[in-house]
């Protein structure tokens, strides 16, 4: 053994479902596809799994009877990671991209950021603008909605905006959606 490793720890994977032997009820309900299910003995229906080489597997534990199923475990299991798989992978996250602007911002300046946030609009994200007071500019409020407002309405062809301009602490931040979907 190598110095300073930990021994190999086997993870055991704790099942999700009950097999088998491992069902603790006395009677189960039965579900066969294209049959009416039927409530009968664990021990008749696991013969009746083992019959057909399958698992007698309980898909809800709650229910009075327990509902069980016939079928390959390890095919199931297999199945139910495949369909979660493919639910994560059509999730979209929502990326927020945020741009930041002072008071006095130049209209070079502007349009540099305008450019930027045009682009991350096409891109599907959203966009958080929001102008920081540092020091004694906070007495200049009116010049940064101003500056938001027109940021939007040069963005409303890209971008909805979504928040209007609201003054939190030192920042007053706008947010724009993506229209792309």
């Amino acid at each position: 053994m190598r110095k300073n490793s930990r021994p190999f720890v086997r993870r055991v994977e704790e099942a999700q479902h009950r097999i088998n032997d491992k069902i603790i009820a006395s009677e189960i309900r039965l579900v066969v596809e294209g049959e009416e299910p039927q409530v009968m003995t664990v021990a008749a229906a696991i013969a009746l799994a083992t019959e057909q080489e399958m698992d007698l597997v309980e898909i809800s534990p709650n229910a009075k009877p327990p509902v069980c199923k016939i079928l390959d475990y390890k095919k199931f299991l297999y199945n139910q990671k495949r369909k979660q798989k493919e639910l994560k992978a059509k999730q979209s996250k929502v990326v927020v991209k945020e741009i930041r602007f002072g008071p006095n911002t130049d209209d070079h300046d502007f349009n540099f950021k305008l450019a930027h946030a045009r682009k991350f609009l096409e891109e599907g994200s959203k966009v958080k603008a929001y102008v920081f007071f540092r020091g004694r500019t906070i007495v200049f409020k009116d010049r940064g909605e101003i500056l938001l407002l027109k940021f939007a309405q040069e963005l409303a062809d890209v971008g909805a905006v979504e928040q209007l301009p609201k003054l939190e602490g030192k920042k007053m931040i706008i947010m724009i959606n993506s229209k792309k979907k």
